[in-house]
């Protein structure tokens, strides 16, 4: 079974207008609410691959109780710990001139909601994924991720996708895979990476520091996957950007349709790749057939 933890989830209303005049009332062209967060998004996006899975994490009130019905009317089961206080609402503003995002406050997360949510994970077994995703809300600690990653067994693949401290803690417990962009893993190691071959030895680094596998994003660039066997560039493929919310989280759930269908990491980087790049190019997240349409265009090479 495939299993996405989603510790910060949030309703995501998007507002559209032509132009935002601060101080004065302002009126909305188009708006929308969706189910937000990453491990949400993997989630949804691995539905629509076909692949069946368990949404965990941490919900509360009228918003939590929409992220439910939204999920279970998708498909996804979820199983998550109920919370006292509200789920809370990102604003994501659109407008001719540019995009901004107004992040909602996190409910607080009592040591009694963590216990809850680590005693679910005693149903992970040996040979299911694990997704790790998203941000940790400021009331747990930044070892949260560790002792899940410690709870289950062994044979669990785990696949982080966060940053900060809490990365760097999970990585002492070992990884299956990580996948930050170019600009996280330049914060990782304090240094502003520009040069492949600078990308290379930090992606490196990362493995030796307890990721397995490590994927760098690097926007038009394409992305680099670091693994046991080698070095592998892979392209951007060409095509218009509809909008980036989303594709990193479909490239993880791009890998992961990979694994669970019998390919190694190696081969199931190109399936990552036309993920991300079919989400980028579409209005919402990718489906089966706009991944498997780009495949034809994913090109890549062994490096090292």
């Amino acid at each position: 079974m495939i299993y996405t933890v989603t510790l910060n989830p949030a309703i995501d209303y998007y507002i559209v207008m032509d132009k935002f005049i601060e101080g004065e009332l302002n009126s909305l062209k188009d708006g929308y609410t969706l189910a937000g967060g990453k491990g949400i998004n993997v989630s949804k996006v691995l539905k629509n691959f076909r692949r069946e899975n368990i949404a965990l994490g941490f919900v509360g009130g009228f918003t939590g109780d929409y992220i439910k019905n939204s999920l279970k009317a998708y498909g996804v089961e979820g199983n998550f710990v109920e919370l006292t206080e509200n789920t809370r609402i990102n604003i994501k503003m659109k407008t001719e001139e540019k995009e901004s995002e107004i992040s909602g406050k996190s409910p607080v997360i009592t040591a009694e909601n963590e216990k809850e949510l680590l005693n679910s994970m005693k149903k992970v077994k040996d040979g299911d994924v694990l997704v790790l995703s998203g941000s940790v809300p400021k009331t747990m600690g930044n070892e949260i991720y560790k002792d899940i990653i410690k709870g289950v067994p062994a044979g669990v693949k785990v696949i982080l996708d966060t940053r900060d401290e809490p990365f760097k803690y999970s990585l002492e417990a070992g990884v299956y895979l990580t996948k930050p962009n170019r600009n996280e893993l330049s914060e990782i190691f304090d240094k502003d990476l520009k040069t492949i071959e600078e990308i290379m030895e930090a992606g490196e680094k990362l493995r030796s520091m307890g990721s397995e596998n490590v994927i760098v994003s690097m926007g038009k660039d394409g992305s680099m996957l670091i693994t046991e066997s080698g070095i592998y560039l892979g392209n951007a493929p060409i095509g218009k950007l509809v909008s980036s919310v989303g594709a990193g989280d479909s490239m993880v759930a791009g890998i992961i349709y990979g694994i669970t269908g019998g390919y190694s990491i190696e081969d199931s980087y190109k399936y990552g790749i036309a993920s991300g790049s079919a989400t980028a190019f579409s209005e919402g997240l990718t489906t089966l057939e706009t991944m498997e349409n780009l495949l034809k265009d994913i090109k890549i090479k062994k490096i090292k």
